[in-house]
């Protein structure tokens, strides 16, 4: 019997970790959309034999906390006993994925003829064909509208692409040379994942290697139990809200601590609706994650093993755990981000020394494009003030961990222009430990184009916590002619040369009486 000591079990934890952070350079490195290779909007992680989390890179939350539904759902359809050097493709969000743009590669290891594990990398690609420049258009109402759809199937073989997957998957999309280049990427990602692996049990050996991964799985099931088990018993229950047209659509959970498990209870929140922002479970379970891990301990090796001490119960048909047909772009952008909140003010009440006040609350997402180009991005915000630290300014927050577009790499790939980029001065909520402040961009568009926006947050301040005051909501604004006019914070429009759109990002809550 292999026994595993603390010493071997955190040098295993590095390594893996680092072969994971190791996929994330390679498809940076080699990919060809700005939106991944500048910023990062793409994610790597190691699975066991089972499909169960081994490591993952400190990438994007709403993507690492949903791979394991991918890797899960490509498991359901072709279990363990597959062909090696293939790779399987999914963006279905009704079979493992979240949303289309979210394209998932997930591929076997073998050592000596034995599956020892799985590497699985998930990017965001600029445009799948969707009835908008970007396929996150406003109006789509079915997941279809949103573009070409990918259920669980092999899309690699021994290096190659397989035609049923990769030419429907380029005829569908404005972009298919950047797609390719994305995808290639990707594929080059899990097999740099995949030779890391192999060379690494191949000198372990295959027993040791078993026994080092289920020890390092239960080191995080008790790591999670022993911080959940320092909070207080009890329910906490807290709603937030969506912006939907004239609408506020509730999302409330019900936090309960017993001991050393957690469950969260979305009874409560909203139906599905006819529009976008349905989340399909796979998002609100990784938001489940995330806000534990804020408000237990980040320390924490994140792996399968942590979630064990988790449970969650939704109601399928709503916004939170929406069933095929119903559109759900933003609701894995601008859901996960409200699910977040609303778990972490449920938190907040277990431990009010731990949990930040509400950040910005919104990707802000833009999308660009027409027949040659599709630009997306998400803006950063204001963070919430924090137990001990003020937000910070002009970051991603929440779900998503990305960065920003460099003005020069922009402007030498898209036809716009940047005006204005900077933080917006008195955006962030008054406190003891005030919030972050939002930033306003404004961009010059050089040519014809559609735009879409999804962001949340222009109407319900993020909140502040301990007496902390609330941050500013954010603006949209489309300036033609030399008039301004206000968007609403979900829409698609056509623009013109000269045309400039002006978007002011929310800022963070303040903690604290100020």
């Amino acid at each position: 019997m292999v026994t595993v000591d603390p010493i071997t079990l955190e040098v295993a934890r590095n390594r893996l970790e680092a072969i994971a952070d190791d996929m994330g350079i390679v498809l940076r490195r080699t990919a060809y959309s700005p939106n991944i290779k500048e910023r990062a909007d793409c994610s790597a992680a190691l699975f066991d034999p089972t499909g169960e989390m081994l490591a993952q890179a400190e990438h994007i939350p709403v993507h690492l906390g949903s791979m394991p539904a991918s890797v899960a759902a490509m498991l359901d359809r072709f279990g363990t006993d597959v062909e090696p050097g293939t790779q399987f493709a999914v963006n279905d969000p009704y079979e493992g994925g979240t949303h289309l743009n979210d394209l998932t590669l997930v591929r076997p290891v073998y050592v000596d003829g034995e599956l020892v594990a799985w590497v699985a990398n998930r990017a965001h690609h600029a445009d799948v064909g969707g009835e908008a420049p970007g396929s996150m258009p406003a109006h789509a109402t079915r997941v279809e509208q949103e573009g070409h759809i990918v259920s669980p199937m092999p899309a690699v073989r021994d290096g190659a692409w397989i035609e049923s997957f990769i030419e429907p998957f380029l005829a569908a999309t404005r972009t298919p040379a950047e797609r390719l280049g994305d995808l290639s990427a990707q594929m080059g990602a899990n097999e740099a994942g995949a030779l890391r692996i192999e060379r690494l049990v191949a000198s372990e050996g295959i027993d040791r290697w078993g026994a080092v991964t289920t020890a390092l799985l239960s080191y995080g099931e008790r790591r999670t139990a022993a911080a959940i088990g320092e909070l207080p018993d009890g329910a906490y229950r807290f709603t937030d809200f969506l912006e939907w047209g004239a609408e506020n659509l509730p999302i409330t959970a019900t936090v309960t601590i017993d001991g050393d498990r957690l469950e969260a209870d979305f009874a409560g929140s909203s139906p599905q609706i006819a529009g976008n922002i349905n989340a399909v479970q796979a998002v609100t379970r990784s938001c489940l994650y995330y806000a534990v891990r804020v408000a237990t301990d980040p320390t924490i090796p994140a792996n399968g093993g942590c979630y064990r001490t988790l449970s969650l119960t939704t109601q399928p048909g709503t916004i939170v755990d929406a069933e095929r047909p119903a559109a759900v772009a933003a609701g894995n952008v601008e859901t996960s981000q409200r699910i977040a909140d609303v778990l972490l003010g449920a938190l907040a009440q277990a431990a009010p020394d731990r949990v930040p006040a509400a950040s910005q609350g919104t990707m802000n997402n833009v999308l660009i494009g027409n027949d040659d180009f599709a630009y997306y991005e998400t803006v950063g915000g204001g963070q919430g003030g924090r137990p001990g630290s003020a937000g910070q300014s002009g970051i991603h927050t929440g779900m998503t961990n990305t960065k920003n577009t460099p003005v020069e790499s922009l402007e030498a790939h898209y036809p716009f222009r940047i005006v204005t980029y900077r933080l917006r001065s008195g955006s962030g909520g008054r406190g003891r430990y005030p919030g972050g402040e939002g930033i306003e961009r404004e961009i010059e568009f050089l040519a014809p184009a559609t735009v879409s926006l999804m962001g949340e947050r222009r109407r319900l301040q993020p909140w502040g916590l301990q007496g902390g005051e609330p941050g500013a909501v954010g603006e949209d604004w489309l300036i033609r002619s030399g008039s301004g006019e206000r968007l609403p914070g979900k829409c698609t429009i056509e623009v013109e040369p000269g045309d400039r759109l002006r978007v002011l990002t929310p800022g963070g809550g303040g903690w604290g009486a100020p």
